[in-house]
């Protein structure tokens, strides 16, 4: 018995049922197909126009540097919680929130083992006179000149050991604070002259500065940002600041 296969059988039914299908159904069909191609296509097309990327940038709206750190003189119009004063050569930097932290720490720790860290950058989300953010200090020394109530401290204020491997190597243990603020910017305090007469220069700088973050489309035309400049409360009257006993960052 013989094998024959069944394709020609195949292309003649298939060219039969072609057969029969007018030659307007085939245009129909074709045009349908197409159309259907198109929109498609343009779904495709609108769907990739409108994901593009969103990119934040970070944008510095000043940079100040530090004097000192105080009480205001006097209550601050509209600004009850005023607790602290970081003093800068352009501006004043008040704490409404941390603050009370920030002096317990100032207050008990000895001035000689504390450093504050450099980098004092704080967010203005609105650029409308008010910032957030966080002040940071270490604190160490040799670790046999810690007693039970300085850990009690620590405990008390949430610090964290951050000894080092160079802090090891001499028998020393460190201690840091991270303490989240909140402040309202005033203008230059009214007795800087004052402070910075009673004040030696600083053994380093401190600079403060503050920042805001835009949100734009990533698309073909590069426009550079419009510049900004930091805002301070539309309210805010110059004061007077008392400055602590210590001198903080003179060490």
């Amino acid at each position: 018995m013989t094998y024959q296969p069944d394709y020609p059988h195949k292309i003649n039914s298939r060219y039969n049922i072609l057969k029969h299908i007018s030659p307007k159904a085939l245009v129909k069909g074709t045009l349908l197909t197409s159309s259907m191609l198109a929109i498609s296509g343009c779904a495709t097309s609108s769907l990739l126009e409108s994901n593009d990327h969103i990119i934040t940038t970070k944008q510095t709206l000043s940079e100040d540097q530090v004097i000192a750190f105080g009480r205001p003189a006097q209550a601050l119009p509209k600004t009850p919680n005023a607790t602290m004063v970081i003093v800068g050569e352009k501006n004043s930097y008040v704490l409404t929130q941390g603050g009370t932290e920030m002096i317990s720490l100032l207050s008990n720790l000895t001035q000689k083992n504390i450093h504050v860290d450099n980098d004092m950058s704080f967010y203005v989300p609105n650029n409308d006179g008010y910032f957030q953010g966080e002040m940071k200090l270490s604190y160490a020394k040799l670790k046999d000149e810690f007693g039970r109530s300085d850990y009690q401290f620590f405990l008390q204020n949430n610090a964290r050991e951050y000894t080092s491997a160079s802090d090891q190597r001499i028998g020393a243990q460190r201690f840091c604070f991270n303490v989240p603020v909140k402040g309202a910017i005033y203008p230059q305090v009214s007795n800087l002259s004052l402070i910075q007469s009673n004040y030696r220069a600083l053994t380093r700088p401190y600079t403060v500065s503050f920042y805001t973050q835009t949100q734009q489309k990533n698309t073909n035309r590069h426009g550079a940002n419009s510049a900004q400049k930091l805002v301070l409360l539309p309210f805010a009257l110059a004061f007077d600041v008392v400055t602590f006993p210590l001198q903080l960052l003179d060490n």
